[in-house]
């Protein structure tokens, strides 16, 4: 049975990222992000809601792979600037972490609880902000067709579960490789992140891989 526990980012639902957002920038005098106004589907499964995300996962286009020719991440450009002196990545820490210092907007100091290898880490420079669907796997998967603007809003996206403060190490062993090929060392968090991921990919119309759905519908199997 998953054992219950409190993640760091406890609720990652539109109401509760939107209500972030507002927060930073009335406390630190942060222009918060718009809502992402060229985003695809509107569904998404709220945290923790395996059945609905099984139903996403079903209606994915499945496909290969499609060529890296053209990438750069600088095609999805961030972080994002939130106003004077603070960007999206100062937005995510703050929000996701637990006695946050600040200097204006800035993120200077506070505790993380890293969900993907259960570390704490008590250093900003030690924490990095995670892609859930990283941005190389977003190329292969369709984004090698949008635009420049869509690729930013993908990358900056605070609405979905896109974006996560974790452990640089952590972060660093995913890279850019999808379920089939990197889950979390702490099996825990393989539920959400199924989950997390399947509303990421669906919102954005991205396409899975066989062998990516496959490893997504095992790892909804440890929701219980």
């Amino acid at each position: 049975m998953r054992q219950t526990r409190t993640r760091s980012l406890t609720l990652r639902s539109l109401a509760a990222s939107v209500a972030a957002a507002l927060a930073l920038g009335a406390l630190a005098g942060c222009v918060p992000l718009e809502e992402d106004p060229i985003g695809g589907s509107d569904q998404q499964a709220g945290s923790g809601d395996a059945g609905a995300a099984e139903k996403l996962l079903g209606e994915l286009t499945v496909a290969d792979s499609r060529p890296m020719r053209g990438y750069s991440r600088e095609r999805f450009k961030h972080w994002r600037s939130a106003g004077k002196n603070c960007d999206v990545r100062d937005t995510v820490l703050e929000r996701d972490g637990t006695g946050v210092e600040l200097d204006g907007c800035n993120v200077v100091g506070g505790s993380w609880s890293s969900v993907y290898d259960n570390r704490t880490i008590d250093d900003p420079s030690g924490v990095d902000i995670d892609h859930t669907v990283p941005l190389a796997n977003a190329w292969r998967s369709g984004a090698d067709e949008w635009e420049d603007d869509r690729r930013s809003e993908f990358a900056n996206d605070l609405t979905r579960p896109q974006l996560l403060a974790v452990s640089a190490s952590s972060n660093r062993s995913k890279g850019d490789q999808d379920p089939s090929q990197w889950k979390p060392t702490n099996q825990d968090a393989w539920c959400d992140y199924a989950i997390d991921w399947i509303t990421v990919k669906s919102h954005w119309e991205l396409t899975v891989t066989a062998a990516e759905k496959s490893a997504l519908q095992d790892m909804l199997e440890t929701c219980v």
